[in-house]
């Protein structure tokens, strides 16, 4: 039977992917063309096209009100990337059985693909019963004994308990309510049901109403989103992959059942080259769809290039993300043979607890406050901004508290002060701030800092990858490296000229691929050149979740005691600097921007100053090897008028020079230190 392609699409179960169709009647009629996304082809009626895919391109958007379209709304298009956040309001209609929900709502391995329902009865299970009005969370779609079913989970009494639904499960099963957040994109990706339109209510705009604006000023109601798909398709005599809009006025019939399918060619993923066995390897491809610019590796990845696959393989990648907190992140995975040198930059801890994570063998972590805290206990020690400590290990303790002892886990460390060292000790609950004071001026290579350190760590680049034309890694002001991964990789190279090979990641690169029957010439690879990958937000949250899904956060660190009331928070200078260092906000001074030219740039410099003066005026060391004692005055006694005299001892950094710019930090903070000693003593 014959159907508009809307129609079709809007029905079609990915899962039975692909079909093949066949053009029966519309617009385009015999040898009409139609130009789609830069490619001409040939629309005919009695045309046959293979669809291998589909997904959203733009949205219909129109007011709703009242759950319903209003009369006098006119319909709109919004792009993906439509600004906005928006809350997704729960289909009041029913699904009728777990099949219906799994063929019309996407179901996957992120916290996107795993909607919630709920039946309005009890579900009796073998081992257990579903009481109705329970949130069961759909988890993934698998065969199960010979049965297709749904990997479900509940949460009840803060247990979690999985279990198995069969798609043949009937009933009753709503939509439940989402208090979550998202972007037009995300909606459109995971939360548009096939065959269903989608109401959001807009919850936060992300830029000032202009006449561009194709919603009203000051529109915060709530939208009825219907979806407008971009098929991706197989013509019987092309090569390259066509891409169709889904609301064309054409109608399609759908004849897989009684067609050749194999006389098409067989366009592959990336993901169904990996699938294919290790013996099947080295292969010769053509690229049907190259991936977009901005995506591409190397310059070999464009349509219509031949290239050979040599193997598969899982490789190593340490992932890093830019330090910074007024802007974007951006996130990068580093190859081992990464050739550039780092050097260390201080880490930032919030409590107590976190210096008791991050201390090693290899060194013994010295610390500066950065928030004042007031003990409630007198066996513990009281905090200031300022005060500097060498953290040593986690005990317990016995504290006083109305007229009984009680133990409590707490932090040993040293207390620095001008002359001596002071053993104290801070509770573990203890919400403070700390900067890590660094002595090691040593250059390291990516894997000497995998093997000697403990991830996350922070570092900045000092000796760009002379290897590469450009080192991405040399711009940035500082890197946290958070951990090592492991990927899926494919070695290519070119067919014609194989030079060099070129590692291409599987699962985060958009290409497809049809297989040729030509013989490699050489299973040999040439030089294999590695690159340090950009990534996106979305790319980096994807690779946390599925690379290291059996890697758990540390514990939460201990409360505080809830009988305690707190005192007033320990007393310092109105105008000191500890002031600014309240709350530290990032620790990496972008040095492609003058120093000091506004107060976001002062806390900076000012926080990098106090850890680099703590360094470099080292004076002394005792017998025992400890850290140098120095003087905490500096970072206790500069005012916001010292501060001010920053602004005329302003520096850029020279280009290419990757030196910390700390030692011209510590220059300009010691001028003004110095000067306002000498007008002390005057006024004196």
């Amino acid at each position: 039977m014959a159907s508009t392609l809307e129609k079709f699409i809007h029905s079609l179960d990915p899962r039975a992917l692909p079909r093949v169709l066949q053009i029966q009647a519309g617009i385009y009629f015999q040898g009409s063309i139609y130009e789609m996304f830069g490619n001409e082809c040939c629309l005919s009626t009695g045309e046959v096209i293979k669809v291998i895919g589909f997904k959203i391109n733009k949205l219909i958007a129109s007011i709703c009100e009242n759950n319903e379209v209003s009369r006098f709304s006119a319909k709109v298009e919004l792009p993906l990337n439509f600004p906005g956040l928006y809350k997704v309001v729960a289909d009041k209609t029913p699904y009728v059985s777990i099949e219906e929900i799994t063929t019309s709502v996407f179901i996957g391995p992120t916290r996107f693909g795993h909607p919630c329902f709920y039946s309005p009865e009890d579900i009796k299970l073998t081992n257990l019963t579903i009481k109705h009005g329970e949130q069961i969370t759909f988890n993934s779609v698998e065969e199960v004994n010979g049965t297709m079913s749904v990997n479900c989970g509940i949460v009840r009494n803060n247990q979690s308990h999985s279990f198995t639904l069969p798609l043949s499960q009937e009933g009753k099963f709503y939509e439940c309510e989402d208090d979550q957040i998202y972007t037009l994109k995300e909606i459109a990706e995971w939360k548009i049901p096939k065959s269903r339109d989608r109401i959001v209510k807009l919850s936060n705009t992300l830029h000032i109403w202009d006449s561009s604006n194709p919603l009203p000023e000051n529109f915060d109601g709530c939208l009825i989103l219907t979806p407008v798909y971009e098929v991706q398709a197989v013509m019987k005599f092309r090569k390259d992959i066509v891409h169709i809009l889904s609301d064309l006025d054409i109608e399609v019939k759908d004849i897989t059942d009684c067609y050749d399918i194999s006389s098409f060619l067989q366009p592959l993923s990336l993901e169904d080259v990996f699938e294919r066995t290790s013996k099947e390897f080295p292969m010769t491809a053509e690229i049907m769809d190259g991936p977009s610019g901005s995506q591409k590796p190397c310059n070999l990845l464009h349509t219509g290039k031949e290239i050979v696959i040599y193997k598969k393989y899982q490789a190593t990648r340490v992932l890093a993300s830019e330090i910074r907190s007024n802007s974007p992140k951006r996130h990068f995975l580093i190859p081992m043979s990464y050739k550039g040198k780092f050097k260390r930059r201080p880490r930032e801890f919030p409590t107590a607890y976190d210096l008791e994570i991050a201390k090693s063998e290899k060194e013994q972590l010295h610390v500066v406050a950065t928030k004042a805290f007031d003990s409630p206990h007198k066996e513990l020690y009281s905090v200031s901004v300022g005060d500097q400590f060498l953290v040593q290990q986690c005990q317990t303790s016995e504290v006083l508290y109305e007229g009984r002892k009680k133990l409590i886990d707490v932090l040993a460390c040293e207390q620095i002060l001008s002359d001596t060292y002071k053993k104290v000790l801070l509770p573990m609950y203890m919400e403070g701030g700390f900067v890590e004071v660094i002595h090691d001026k040593k250059r390291y290579q990516l894997s000497e800092i995998c093997k000697e350190f403990r991830l996350p760590f922070n570092v900045k680049v000092s000796v760009r990858d002379l290897s590469v034309e450009e080192d991405i890694l040399a711009a940035v002001p500082g890197l946290q490296l958070e951990e090592e991964i492991t990927d899926s990789y494919l070695l290519i190279s070119s067919a014609s000229s194989p030079v060099e090979s070129w590692e291409i990641p599987v699962y985060r690169l958009n290409m497809s691929v049809h297989l040729l029957s030509k013989d490699v010439q050489t299973v040999v690879p040439p030089v294999t050149k590695t690159t340090v990958e950009e990534i996106s937000d979305e790319q980096y949250y994807m690779v946390r979740r599925y690379e290291n899904q059996t890697l758990h956060p540390p514990p939460r660190p201990p409360k505080k005691p809830t009988t305690l009331a707190p005192k007033p928070v320990f007393a310092v200078p109105r105008q000191g600097v500890s002031d600014v260092l309240q709350a530290p906000k990032n620790f990496g001074v972008d040095t492609t921007k003058k120093l000091c030219s506004n107060q976001a740039a002062d806390v900076s410099e000012l926080q990098f100053s106090c850890q680099n003066d703590l360094v470099h005026r080292e004076n002394k060391k005792d017998m025992t090897g400890k850290a140098t004692l120095v003087e905490t005055s500096v970072i206790k006694g500069l005012t916001n008028k010292a501060l001010g005299k920053c602004e005329a001892e302003k520096e850029e950094e020279e280009e290419h020079d990757y030196n910390y710019v700390d030692e011209h930090i510590i220059e300009n903070i010691t001028k003004v230190f110095q000067g306002t000693t000498v007008r002390n003593k005057h006024a004196l």
